[in-house]
């Protein structure tokens, strides 16, 4: 029986026989709990129907215990200094395929289409590289992939503003991206003694379930999130001033502004971040007349 990679001891042992140095630039700090780990995949709701994809496998610490539960796991790595490791560490395992690619420059949905039809569900693990967390999930949900969820590590505070409601201090228009596109749940908090090197931050694992439909039908998505950005521009601002000052044109179009905020029953004194994703479905609705048509 191999031992397990995510000990102390092993990690240092793996490290020191591949002279293996952290790079700061990747965001590389690899988990040495492996209840943690296995925790991760109870989350994830592995099973031996599902295909996991994970980002940054680092040592093959997480793969190792996805790679226990799941039909197939593909594994994106950018580091082409790990790759042999990963194929000492992970060769008790032919389940697994490391890919050596920049997750956020593959065609990931090329790779489910040809590689995962023999399995019932695709789900995302991953110890996200902190730095690009939030572009490797904005990704994932807007490229429309066929994922059941995203279970994944990253810094607290990311997690907790993905998770954010309405009215709190942490939402704001990533809160609204994620949860158009998911049910997001922080499942996790991860204190930061459990790594090597030691992160300055505490991480969390949020839970993302893909929704079947999202929670609000707009007209067009693109402008429903440019309202959403342009109304979190400046956070103190008003929803009306934040409009006005944001969206293309919005000086000149103050009083269709004012009338789409009218016809959405929406104080215009109100911030962005009490608005709910329907009030900001209906608003953008209202508003894409006013900005859209005349350019379309």
């Amino acid at each position: 029986m191999h031992k397990d990679i995510a000990t102390p001891k092993r990690t240092k042992e793996i490290l020191d026989k591949y002279g293996f140095s952290f790079k700061k630039s990747l965001g590389q700090n690899f988990l040495i709990d492996t209840n943690i780990l296995r925790n991760i995949v109870e989350y994830g709701e592995v099973s031996e129907k599902t295909a996991a994809i994970e980002i940054g496998p680092g040592i093959g610490a997480l793969t190792e215990q996805i790679a226990k539960r799941a039909g197939k796991v593909f594994a994106f790595e950018i580091d082409q200094r790990l790759l042999p490791i990963l194929e000492d560490t992970l060769s008790p395992y032919d389940n697994v395929t490391v890919i050596h690619k920049d997750i956020l420059k593959a065609d990931v949905t090329e790779l489910i289409g040809e590689e995962l039809k023999a399995y019932e569900e695709v789900r995302v693990i991953a110890n996200l590289p902190y730095y690009v967390t939030t572009p490797i999930i904005m990704k994932l949900l807007q490229e429309g992939l066929p994922l059941k969820s995203i279970t994944v590590m990253l810094q607290k505070e990311v997690a907790e503003r993905m998770a954010a409601k309405p009215g709190t201090k942490e939402y704001g228009s990533l809160s609204i991206a994620v949860q158009y596109f998911t049910q997001a749940e922080t499942v996790m908090i991860v204190p930061k003694t459990v790594f090597v090197p030691q992160p300055n931050v505490d991480s969390a694992v949020i839970r993302l379930v893909v929704r079947e439909e999202p929670p609000v039908r707009v007209k067009d998505e693109d402008f429903f999130f440019e309202v959403v950005r342009a109304s979190f521009g400046q956070r103190r601002k008003t929803i009306l001033n934040n409009l006005q000052s944001n969206l293309p044109d919005g000086k000149a179009k103050k009083q269709g502004i004012e009338a789409a905020l009218a016809n959405t029953s929406i104080d215009p004194k109100r911030r962005g971040e009490t608005l709910s994703i329907e009030e900001f479905g209906a608003l953008s609705d209202e508003l894409f007349p006013l900005f859209k048509t005349e350019t379309a």
